[in-house]
């Protein structure tokens, strides 16, 4: 069996709790490493993660999150990533370009990412999460989004450049000032909207309802309701797209 490397969690504790509004579940005390794995599965629809039951299913809500492509498109991908996650970059680099070209971009399939933040080890995930949904705001438009979604992982690669063989092979560090310069290199003043803190509960919301479809780890995708789970290589995404069109 191929393998794939990705970055998982363990989940001590995951509760939610309501007085006048739901609060975002807290995953507590995570644990990172290093696998490779393309075993495919899916969970139930309960609110509690459940083990992934092989070729299944699941229901997962869009939200109201960025949509690239035709929003019509018989496929929809949904990513559950982390912008500070350096195997989300590692798909955006190798994978995201040649998928967008042969799928989304012919009207066959569509992208919704939805934030998985893993703040115990990326400290930078939830408020670039935020930073992109303030670009979305500001530009009043997806595709504000989308550039600002492609910004981050473009400048993370320059910033993670010394790499000999141009791998993606380490997290990379940067701050609420970086993101609101990118935002302004597109031309997207985020600066009052990042500073309020408007979509820090969007971005928290994403991360409780990933958990609650079994994601573990970043990156994660369900395709048509499918999990596929790491940085896959595009021949992965074709065979799973190709099998619901």
């Amino acid at each position: 069996m191929s393998k794939e490397e990705t970055i998982t969690i363990k989940k001590e504790s995951l509760w939610k709790y309501s007085t006048f509004i739901l609060a975002a579940a807290l995953i507590v005390g995570a644990f990172v490493f290093f696998a490779k794995d393309t075993s495919t599965g899916t969970t139930g629809t309960q609110p509690a993660p459940q083990i992934p039951s092989a070729g299944g299913k699941v229901e997962v809500s869009l939200d109201d999150d960025a949509v690239l492509g035709d929003k019509n498109a018989k496929v929809t991908i949904v990513e559950f990533s982390d912008y500070q996650c350096p195997f989300c970059r590692k798909f955006w680099t190798e994978t995201y370009s040649q998928l967008k070209s042969e799928y989304v971009d012919t009207g066959k399939a569509k992208i919704v990412f939805r934030d998985f933040p893993l703040t115990q080890i990326h400290p930078a995930a939830q408020i670039a999460g935020e930073a992109a949904e303030c670009a979305r705001e500001v530009g009043k438009s997806d595709e504000a989004y989308w550039k600002m979604h492609d910004k981050m992982f473009t400048e993370q690669n320059i910033l993670d450049s010394g790499s000999a063989t141009g791998a993606v092979t380490k997290t990379v560090t940067f701050t609420n000032a970086d993101l609101k310069k990118w935002a302004k290199d597109l031309g997207y003043d985020i600066d009052s909207c990042l500073n309020s803190g408007k979509y820090k509960s969007e971005v928290e919301k994403d991360l409780t309802q990933g958990a609650s479809y079994g994601v573990q780890g970043t990156p994660a995708f369900f395709v048509n309701g499918k999990l596929l789970s790491g940085a896959q290589p595009f021949s992965a995404f074709k065979a799973a797209i190709d099998a619901e069109l």
